[in-house]
């Protein structure tokens, strides 16, 4: 193998799959990426046997073809080392790889790429296009409420729901929901639900552009496939019935609480610093155009703050963790949040004062 590519075609697409590549492998060929050249292209593929990215780079000098596995973090930081000026040349010599770009010269181990794993293939059950923008949006506006190694697998992961005439991503850990949905031109007749988990989540949300070109979402039944411009994205989906999340999310609460989403982030952040350091509760405070928060902790240390809000009902007194509130402020792009809640034991119901496209819950403390 023998090829010529310049700096930046390599670093960019070597830096994406060196985040799927994990640190620690059982198997050592997992900590390496497959070099693959033929035709003017040259194709690298990462994986962690949870989730594969695979980049394509043209155009490319090949003057000999091959393939190849070499350690990925090891290549991606001295590309990032190197000049950007002088164009670097790769070349498999017996068992090792060496890359050189004017004075510069290192040699890499390699292990055969037939050891390299390979998703397989299988037939999809359903293809969907969305804008990247959209779909990154709702990842983002979700993913955060994901369980991090909760013994519930299922919820390690975030559902993405397809039926008619809408696409939906939820995400939660028992103790708080994310929702947000995108209407669809045309509907899917009958409800398809998959759960992709936590790393796969991340790793598709930061392929993601800013831009109304779409990606092209390929599911079946033990596969999600993504295909981004140059990249194709696999994760493998998570077993299990995802709860039912249309019964946590609470209905006909009477109290009805309008406030600057800035204001109150700040006001939660500034009380969450002298709260319970694990437990992280604060004690909201409720009445007519006003929301007073308290906070305290074991060393017998207080925060006592309060801002306006449009507000006209009876008062109310309900604890909360304070980094799920502040979670969902960060979440929220509007200048309004609406906050809708029944009693001290009830849920509250978040969502942006105009944009309906998402909804947050979360469950109340008792302090």
């Amino acid at each position: 193998m023998k090829l010529t590519i310049s700096r930046e075609s390599l670093l960019t697409p070597l830096q994406s799959i060196a985040g799927v590549v994990e640190k620690k492998q059982t198997m050592p060929v997992l900590s390496n990426v497959l070099l693959v050249a033929e035709d003017n292209t040259l194709i690298l593929t990462g994986t962690n046997m949870e989730v594969e990215l695979v980049a394509r780079v043209t155009p490319v000098h090949v003057d000999q073809p091959g393939q190849i596995t070499v350690p990925a973090r090891k290549l991606a930081d001295i590309c990032r080392a190197l000049g950007e000026e002088a164009p670097l040349e790769l070349t498999l010599e017996g068992d090792r790889l060496h890359l050189r770009c004017g004075k510069s010269h290192f040699t890499l181990s390699t292990l055969p790429a037939e050891h390299f794993p390979n998703v397989e293939d299988e037939a999809e059950s359903f293809r969907l296009e969305l804008p990247q923008k959209e779909l990154g949006r709702m990842l983002d506006a979700t993913a955060f409420a994901m369980a991090q190694q909760d013994v519930r697998y299922y919820l390690n992961g975030l559902l993405l729901e397809v039926d008619e005439g809408h696409v939906r991503t939820v995400a939660t850990d028992g103790h708080r929901l994310a929702m947000a949905h995108l209407e669809l031109p045309t509907g899917s007749l009958d409800l398809r639900q998959v759960i992709v988990p936590r790393k796969g989540v991340l790793e598709l949300a930061r392929l993601l552009d800013d831009v109304e070109t779409p990606v092209t979402l390929v599911i079946g039944d033990n596969h999600l496939r993504a295909t981004v411009g140059s990249y194709t994205f696999t994760s493998k989906l998570i077993e299990g019935k995802f709860p039912d999340y249309n019964r946590v999310i609470p209905r006909g609460g009477d109290k009805v609480v309008m406030a600057d989403r800035s204001t109150l982030k700040n006001t939660l952040q500034r009380a969450g610093i002298l709260s319970h350091e694990n437990i992280r509760g604060v004690r909201l405070n409720l009445a007519p155009n006003e929301l007073q928060v308290f906070a305290n902790n074991p060393d017998q240390e207080q925060a006592e703050d309060a801002l306006p809000v449009d507000y006209q009902g009876e008062s109310l007194q309900i604890g909360f963790n304070v980094g799920y509130l502040v979670d969902v402020m960060n979440a929220l792009d509007e200048d309004q949040v609406k906050i809708t809640l029944s009693n001290p034991n009830s849920s509250a119901l978040i969502e942006s004062q105009t944009d309906n496209r998402c909804l947050y819950v979360v469950m109340p403390m008792r302090l």
